[in-house]
């Protein structure tokens, strides 16, 4: 792009080549061709002959109009050099003009690109969270349905476990004392020494048997005494404040026993237990005559 004012340069540098041939082709032409011999009188010298002129000026013209021929040839080069180097510098031109607008498209391709990637890595972002929530969504329900079969195995569980119900007891500890009674009013009886208590249903602390399901139930009660005209030995059974069943005897001498038993269909939660009659009396010792019992037959 810097060889077109170069080429200007060489064009002016002949031209001004030129300028001494011009002023001395100029100079001669100004001179009178038919001019005589003149003597200069003071000092004594003689001008030229005038054919002698005339063959300097042809000789001067000659070589001019050679330099000028040779001059009008470099110009001519040049001219079409500078010709070609201005072609050449407007195709680089044209040239840079298309790289231009190739960049242009390149850049507003690669924008286009790069929004393109935006919007699918913000939909692949909103599609990730919708699924991210989903999975969430569906961990938090099998969280859920865990906990609750959970429970249900829990549940099923306690009613397994439930349904291992059996206890026996005697009324006396080890050395206890061997009458219980007689009371005026009627008193439900603690059997203090249990032998198996199988479930927990039975509270050896209070005498009361509580039935952990709903289902049937078999209840037994053996009491044993010793012969007195003044004392029966006698107790009830009862299943939430209901009597149920009586054991009974009375004989003056000797060793009275009583027995009663039954199948009951209790409701979770209901109570059974045993009473002494009122003014009845009771003997048990370290041989575990009288005992109360029960286990479960069958849930319902």
């Amino acid at each position: 792009m810097c060889n077109g004012p170069g080429k200007r340069d060489k064009v002016q540098h002949s031209l001004r080549s030129l300028a001494p041939l011009v002023f001395v082709f100029s100079t001669l032409t100004l001179t009178p061709l038919h001019a005589t011999r003149e003597t200069d009188r003071g000092h004594g010298r003689v001008r030229e002959p005038e054919h002698k002129r005339t063959a300097d000026i042809h000789a001067v013209l000659r070589e001019l109009t050679a330099s000028v021929a040779e001059q009008k040839v470099r110009i001519t080069f040049l001219e079409n050099e500078n010709q070609d180097q201005a072609a050449k510098l407007e195709r680089q031109n044209t040239e840079t003009d298309q790289l231009k607008l190739q960049s242009k498209e390149q850049a507003a391709k690669l924008e286009t690109e790069i929004n393109q990637l935006q919007l699918q890595s913000e939909e692949q972002a909103r599609k990730l969270d919708t699924e991210i929530d989903q999975l969430k969504l569906q961990s938090e329900e099998q969280v859920a349905k865990l906990e609750s079969q959970k429970a249900e195995i829990d549940q099923l569980k306690h009613e397994l476990q439930a349904q291992k119900v059996a206890f026996s007891a005697s009324l006396v500890e080890q050395g206890g004392g061997p009458y219980t009674g007689p009371f005026n009013t009627e008193t439900t009886l603690i059997f203090k020494r249990v032998v198996t208590n199988i479930g927990n249903a039975y509270n050896p602390s209070t005498g009361i048997f509580t039935a952990p399901v709903r289902g049937v139930y078999n209840f037994e009660l053996t009491l044993h005494g010793h012969g007195d005209n003044a004392y029966p030995t006698s107790a009830r059974l009862f299943m939430n404040k209901e009597l149920i069943f009586t054991a009974w005897e009375h004989q003056a001498t000797h060793s009275p026993s009583a027995s009663n038993g039954g199948s009951l269909l209790l409701d979770a939660q209901d109570q059974v237990y045993v009473r002494l009659w009122p003014g009845a009396r009771i003997f048990d010792d370290y041989n575990h005559h009288t005992t109360f019992r029960g286990h479960l037959l069958f849930t319902m």
